[in-house]
């Protein structure tokens, strides 16, 4: 059985963690967090992400600690880094848990053999490169295969995947993730391997194509409203077209989450201090901006002054509010003087009822 090593078993990492051990694979995962890693350990994770607890119960290869030196193992070759790099102020990512983990990695010493360090979170183009050039001589082959998944799918994301993208050290370290990847995976996704700079740009990338096809799904919507024509078949009919698709293109609510609004940033700004203004990346987010405007306007006209909601969450199913459009629309129209109910799942009622009192009428939705 294969040991590999998961650093950072969060919301991510640990979805990552159990799918491998499904697969046959004897994991050992570290984070910093000891409640985190008693409730692993404990069999006991409060999670709401769909199949995490029924693999967690059923678990016999995973452990977790908190001390990074567990996974420093001459039978673990393969690494695999899922810590946090939240956003910055600039639209950057701040990449302190990943310099933090780098530095007791050197603190360690030279490995006695060669280590495939595989990065799979989100970093600023470039990134990368520079934590390759400090951890190389350390034997730390440093290779970049971030993860595509949707918040409340992602356990069957990461092992269902489109393409898997590597950014790889080496040809032989593309060898041995593809030869991972071939094992963790249901299907047979598509393998893209480029080196570590174009994979970042392609992540972050992939994700601004598909905040630029929302806004315009949402930019024909709203002129189509304003015309007095037919939103839903104006974009079914576009959607037809083979060369375009009918995914993510629906009209609605603009984009928000945990995902799309800051790669769009990041990539904005990447961009930028390449010496190149991507105008898509900075039109998208005005865009967004002006339809939340328009989804405004429209609902202060109408004479409904009780408007419902029946989720908040930036996609439905969800219970993260981070940027949520929907929930900004409901801001809106609440401090504008109309009635909002909201019907959601009980952690966001309590949010919403600590965060805004009195501001809305909420109501616990049947799951």
């Amino acid at each position: 059985m294969t040991k590999i090593g998961v650093i950072g078993v969060g919301k991510l990492g640990v979805c990552f963690a159990l799918n491998a051990e499904q697969k046959g694979f004897h994991v050992i995962g570290v984070d910093v967090n000891p409640d985190v890693v008693a409730a692993i350990n404990a069999r006991e994770i409060i999670t709401d992400e769909p199949l995490v607890k029924d693999f967690l119960a059923t678990a016999n290869q995973f452990e977790a600690h908190t001390s990074l030196q567990s996974v420093i193992d001459d039978d673990i070759s393969l690494l695999f880094l899922f810590v946090a790099t939240p956003s910055l102020a600039d639209g950057g990512y701040d990449h302190g848990q990943i310099d933090r983990i780098a530095s007791q990695l050197i603190e360690f010493g030279v490995r006695n053999i060669p280590i495939q360090l595989i990065v799979g979170c989100t970093t600023m183009p470039g990134y990368c490169d520079l934590l390759a050039k400090q951890l190389i001589p350390f034997n730390y082959h440093v290779s970049y295969c971030p993860e595509f998944i949707a918040q409340g799918s992602i356990m069957r994301n990461q092992v269902m995947p489109d393409q898997v993208l590597i950014g790889e050290a080496t040809h032989e370290s593309g060898n041995a993730i593809e030869q991972f990847y071939t094992h963790f995976c249901d299907n047979s996704p598509v393998f893209c391997r480029m080196d570590r700079l174009s994979a970042e740009i392609a992540k972050i990338a992939t994700n601004c194509f598909l905040t630029t096809k929302i806004s315009f799904a949402n930019s024909i919507g709203d002129l189509a409203v304003k015309a007095g024509a037919n939103p839903e078949k104006i974009l079914a009919a576009i959607g037809s077209d083979s060369r375009i698709g009918s995914r993510y293109l629906g009209y609605g609510y603009g984009f928000g989450g945990p995902c799309f609004p800051r790669d769009n940033r990041a990539l904005g700004k990447f961009a930028d201090e390449s010496g190149y203004e991507l105008l898509l990346s900075k039109a998208t987010d005005v865009v967004n901006r002006r339809h939340l405007d328009f989804q405004v306007q429209q609902a202060l006209d109408n004479t409904d002054e009780t408007i419902t909601f029946d989720y908040v969450s930036y996609k439905k199913d969800s219970t993260i509010i981070e940027e949520s459009q929907q929930l900004a629309l409901a801001l809106r129209l609440a401090r504008a003087g109309k009635t909002v109910i909201i019907l959601e799942r009980l952690s966001v009622v309590r949010f919403l009822e600590m965060e805004y009192p009195g501001l809305f009428i909420l109501e616990e939705a049947s799951q």
